[in-house]
């Protein structure tokens, strides 16, 4: 039988060759990316760990690799660096380091090569790093650069709409929600999100609407069991203490 290896560096692609078996046995990616990576692999090899070890939720190792891909990258000159750095960053999120992410994120905005959706994405990330650190100032930044470059995605408004009501801007918390739901009105998240922010403008009826929506999507998610949570107080009497 031949090698794994041998299969992968004699394939067209290595790398998409790599994605391809990373979704199939990620653990037996993992060793053919350490091995190919001693055959001198350089960063594309290290791309191929940190996705093998993402498959496997390894996120801080994960980052790690994207992290050594990065590096190598810009040692080649070659631009897929920016691409290696994001995906450290949202590793690195995952992994609930959100210091490590900022740093990671950082480096793929400096890189200057992404473009459109790519770009996007990493605003969206950056901002979700920038909330945890408590920088709403400059996570409002990057979510309006976020919904401008991936305005197709959902996430970015949601999340655009989720600081808006925190920052108690209710016009555009009301405005980004809207955008969410024509993208994703099958989200609990979005949905949830709904209710909060039209129980926030005193719309009642609006906000039962949404956390029903929230809870009928995915009742035992937790954006499903924070609706009904949040619908418990319809079931209060009037009056009652």
């Amino acid at each position: 039988m031949i090698p794994l290896i041998a299969l992968l560096l004699a394939a067209e692609d290595p790398a998409a060759h790599c994605v391809t078996l990373t979704r199939g046995d990620p653990a037996e990616a993992e060793r053919i990316a350490e091995r190919w990576s001693l055959a001198g692999g350089g960063s594309k090899a290290k791309q191929c760990l940190g996705l093998a070890l993402t498959a496997q939720s390894r996120y801080a190792d994960a980052a790690a690799a994207f992290e050594a891909a990065a590096h190598l990258a810009e040692t080649e000159k070659d631009a897929q660096a920016a691409t290696y750095w994001a995906e450290a960053g949202n590793a690195r999120l995952a992994a609930n380091d959100p210091i490590k992410a900022r740093a990671a994120l950082d480096a793929a905005l400096a890189a200057g090569a992404l473009t459109g959706l790519p770009l996007g994405e990493v605003h969206l990330d950056r901002a979700r790093a920038l909330v945890a650190t408590g920088d709403m100032t400059g996570a409002r930044a990057d979510l309006d650069a976020a919904t401008h470059d991936a305005a197709d995605d959902p996430l970015a408004w949601l999340l655009s709409a989720t600081l808006a009501r925190r920052m108690n801007d209710l016009p555009r918390a009301k405005s980004d929600i809207a955008e969410a739901l024509k993208r994703a009105s099958d989200d609990a998240q979005v949905q949830l999100e709904a209710g909060n922010i039209a129980a926030l403008a005193g719309d009642a009826a609006g906000a039962r609407t949404a956390w029903t929506n929230a809870q009928r999507l995915a009742p035992s998610a937790p954006a499903g069991i924070a609706a009904g949570q949040a619908l418990a107080q319809f079931d209060t009497p009037t009056g009652a203490k």
